[in-house]
């Protein structure tokens, strides 16, 4: 049976109404079309009961708090930014294991909306969680691939109540509902971004070092294959983004031995981010993406392009 979007907004939009009512709801809002189709459903049922609430974990994109709020704002709808930044790389240092990662990143996300539902007096907390996200988190008979922080990181314990309009539907619906909903392409066709952010593209133990490094790659990534793909150079992948490995290798700079971190670029096509196949990108284009991010992140070395698919690998790396 085909998606009907129509029904499936009226539907949310009368379920929220029920559940939520007159009660003010919290909606944590990463800037990625999940959340924001999440925000404009409740929205409609709710109107200004809703607080979107952006949380700068120090592990988004480059201007990624920024490029959010002027979006919203275009939209008429207020949001808060939160900056957590330096309380998630305290949570997190040390800690290397990707679950472990995950776990503390869900529950730290959880304590920050809890301290802003207390003094909002919100009992109330929307996410845009899809069914990608329950499945690959386990539970009920399946395998722990990963635990999405939105599921397999939620506390035990949490005083907000849950509500997921997206909870059932895969990427590419969501997608199909951000256009029904006449959210702009810069949400509507916007690559995926995880929920943890730069933290499941960093192997190893986070350091504010590292982010550093690895926002500035996945930029220049970005850059380079969106441009290739305006000029119908590539099939635009369905993710695109740098990674980095934990170990160091060694190399020259000018004359001089050096001993710098190794950047993997990896580009996938999928339909749904539950299988994925690994683009087929033009050697010129790799070769100028490694030339920008040796030359532009001083900290980088070497440059390697990820050619798995997904099984055996995961689109991210942790």
């Amino acid at each position: 049976m085909a998606f009907d979007k129509k029904k499936f907004i009226e539907e949310q939009i009368s379920l929220a109404k029920q559940k939520i009512g007159d009660k003010p709801a919290l909606l944590g809002l990463s800037g990625g079309v999940d959340s924001s189709v999440a925000a404009l459903i409740v929205y409609k049922a709710i109107g200004k009961n809703l607080h979107p609430v952006f949380v700068d974990t120090g592990l988004m994109r480059l201007d990624e708090a920024k490029h959010v709020k002027s979006i919203f704002d275009k939209l008429k709808m207020k949001i808060e930014v939160i900056d957590a930044s330096e309380e998630f790389f305290t949570a997190l240092k040390g800690v290397s294991e990707p679950e472990k990662k995950r776990k503390i990143i869900g529950e730290k996300f959880i304590r920050v909306f809890e301290k802003y539902a207390k003094t909002h007096g919100i009992k109330v907390l929307v996410q845009g969680t899809i069914a990608p996200d329950w499945i690959e988190s386990g539970g009920q008979g399946r395998d722990t691939i990963k635990s999405h922080h939105n599921v397999g990181g939620l506390p035990e314990k949490m005083g907000l109540e849950l509500f997921e309009p997206l909870r059932d539907c895969y990427k590419h619906e969501v997608r199909i509902l951000a256009q029904e909903l006449k959210l702009p392409d810069e949400i509507s066709k916007r690559q995926p971004f995880p929920g943890p952010g730069l933290a499941v593209r960093i192997v190893g133990e986070i350091t504010k070092e590292k982010a550093q490094i690895v926002r500035k790659c996945c930029h220049i990534v970005e850059e380079e294959l969106e441009k290739a793909s305006a000029k119908k150079e590539i099939e635009h992948p369905w993710q695109y983004f740098a990674a980095l490995l934990p170990s160091k290798t060694v190399g020259v700079r000018g004359d001089e031995r050096s001993y710098q971190y190794t950047i993997v670029v990896r580009a996938v096509r999928s339909l749904d981010g539950m299988t994925a196949n690994f683009s087929h990108l033009p050697p010129k284009l790799l070769e100028k993406i490694s030339s920008r991010i040796t030359n532009e992140v001083s900290d980088v070395g070497r440059v390697l392009y990820d050619i798995t698919n997904k099984p055996p690998a995961t689109v991210e790396l942790e």
